[in-house]
């Protein structure tokens, strides 16, 4: 079982990183083989909220190429995620079909793409037990 974490800087107020690595630590019992932190840089003013998430991982789908957080191409959409998506090989091959490109093998990779595609309505599509957050910088938002 693995764990999530993170935090959204608001008025700019700044957040340190440590403060979620505490969190990934305190929860590594979790995920015992692989952490990962990622401080989504901010792309414009100084005063726009910025996303840190944090990820404790269990690897048991893509083991070596499976590293959370995972990001889109252009660094603007990024995704952690705590469970299994059942569907994501189905997912993928019709997202490939489509264009997107895939950096790893993960069922977590496929969430960035399929946002990027149907935006909120991803989650529909997806089938399986898990938990996700997922930073839209372009919109400066968590879901």
């Amino acid at each position: 079982m693995c764990g999530i974490a993170g935090l959204v800087e608001f008025d700019g107020r700044r957040a340190p990183e440590s403060l979620v690595r505490a969190m990934c630590t305190a929860m590594c019992h979790r995920g015992p083989d692989d952490e990962g932190v990622m401080a989504i840089p901010r792309q414009a003013a100084p005063h726009e909220p910025r996303a840190i998430l944090g990820n404790r991982r269990l690897s048991i789908i893509d083991v070596a190429g499976g590293h959370q957080p995972i990001g889109n191409e252009d660094g603007t959409i990024w995704v952690v995620q705590n469970g299994e998506i059942y569907n994501f090989q189905e997912l993928r091959d019709r997202l490939e079909a489509s264009g997107h490109r895939f950096a790893t093998k993960s069922d977590t990779e496929i969430l960035v793409h399929l946002y990027e595609e149907l935006g909120d309505d991803f989650v529909r599509e997806l089938g399986g037990m898990f938990a996700l957050a997922l930073w839209d910088d372009r919109r400066k938002r968590l879901l």
